[in-house]
C-alpha cells in the first residue's frame, strides 16, 4: 500500500474535497491558469480534442475539467446492437455479478446490494454483468448513456471519499461501496440498467443533466429521488452526467441482456462510444 493510500484512512475526506471545490471554481486568473496548466502538463491532456482548445479561455479550473469535446471527437460504435462504453478511461474490472458480488481486485469484492444501497434494487442484477471504468485526470469527464433508457430513480448514498486510483482499488476493501456515490436507475427495452457515479478524494462534484449538482450535498442518510412520472428519456450515447475530477463509473446489466466484448479486460484503455457489450440474441 502506498503512503498516499495509507494516509487517506485518516485524512478529513469531505473537508479536503470542499477545499478542492473552492479552488476548482475560483476565477482568480493566476490561480485557475496555474491549475489548468499544471494538469495539462502533468497528465498530457490533449486539448486538440476540446471544443475550446485554448487553455486560457476557461473561466475556472472546473470549466476546463468538465470541458466539451469537438463534434466527432467521440462517436458511437456503428453497430446499433452494441451497448456503449460510458466514458473515457480504462477498465478497472468487468465480468459477471456472481452470488450478488462484484469483483474489485485480487482478494477484494463487494455486494451489489451495498453498492446500490438497496438489496431489492440489486436483486435483478444477480447473475448479470458489471463494468467498472476509471476516469483519470487526463480524461474527458462527461459520462454518456450505454443504451437508451428512461430514468426511474436516483439514490444518493453517502460515504467516504477514498482515492479510486489503482493502488487504492487494490488495497481498500469494498472501496466503491464505501465511497459517496450517485446511483442512477434506468428502465430499458431489456430491463433495468444502472449507472453508479462514484465520488473520490478531491472530487468536488457530480452533476446530472436532469438535476444539476447532486454531490456535494453531503449527507448522512441515503436519499432517493423518484423520476418515474417525469418522462426523462436519454438516448444511447447521450450525455447523462459529469465528474468534476477523476473518478469511476460502474455499469450494471441484468442477466441475459448482453455479452461483454471479449477483448475487454482489467487495465484495458477505453474510449467513450466504443463497444462495451453486445445485445444477446441480436444478429
Amino acid at each position: 500500500m502506498s503512503i498516499v493510500t495509507a494516509l487517506t484512512w485518516v485524512l478529513p475526506h469531505r473537508l479536503l474535497s470542499s477545499m478542492a471545490r473552492k479552488l476548482a471554481y475560483s476565477q482568480c486568473p493566476r490561480l485557475k491558469q496555474w491549475l489548468i496548466d499544471t494538469v495539462i502538463r502533468r497528465f498530457h491532456v490533449d486539448m486538440d480534442e476540446a471544443a475550446i482548445s485554448d487553455p486560457a479561455a476557461y473561466p475556472s479550473f472546473n470549466a476546463f475539467f468538465t470541458r466539451e469535446l469537438k463534434p466527432g471527437a467521440r462517436v458511437p460504435d456503428p453497430d446499433a446492437h452494441t451497448l456503449l462504453m460510458p466514458a473515457d478511461g480504462h477498465i478497472s474490472q468487468c465480468g459477471a455479478i456472481e452470488q450478488g458480488r462484484i469483483f474489485q481486485a485480487k482478494g477484494h469484492s463487494f455486494a451489489a446490494a451495498e453498492l446500490l444501497g438497496d438489496a431489492a434494487a440489486a436483486e435483478p442484477f444477480n447473475g448479470g454483468l458489471f463494468a467498472t471504468v476509471y476516469l483519470s485526470p487526463r480524461d474527458y469527464h462527461r459520462v454518456h448513456m450505454p443504451w437508451s433508457g428512461r430514468l426511474c430513480e436516483t439514490v444518493h448514498v453517502p460515504g467516504r471519499l477514498f482515492s479510486v486510483g489503482t493502488d487504492a482499488v487494490k488495497n481498500v476493501p469494498r472501496l466503491f461501496a464505501r465511497n459517496e456515490r450517485l446511483v442512477c436507475h434506468f428502465d430499458t427495452d431489456f430491463g433495468p440498467m444502472t449507472l453508479v457515479m462514484v465520488g473520490a478524494m478531491l472530487v468536488s462534484g457530480i452533476e446530472t443533466v436532469w438535476s444539476g449538482v447532486e454531490i456535494p450535498r453531503y449527507g448522512d442518510r441515503i436519499h432517493h429521488k423518484d423520476y418515474r412520472d417525469c418522462d426523462i428519456v436519454l438516448q444511447r450515447f447521450a450525455e447523462m452526467a459529469r465528474f468534476n475530477y477523476g473518478s469511476t463509473v460502474i455499469v450494471l446489466l441484468p442477466p441475459g441482456a448482453a455479452e461483454l466484448m471479449p477483448q475487454l479486460q482489467a487495465e484495458s484503455p477505453v474510449r467513450l462510444g466504443q463497444a462495451l457489450a453486445r445485445r444477446t440474441g441480436q444478429p
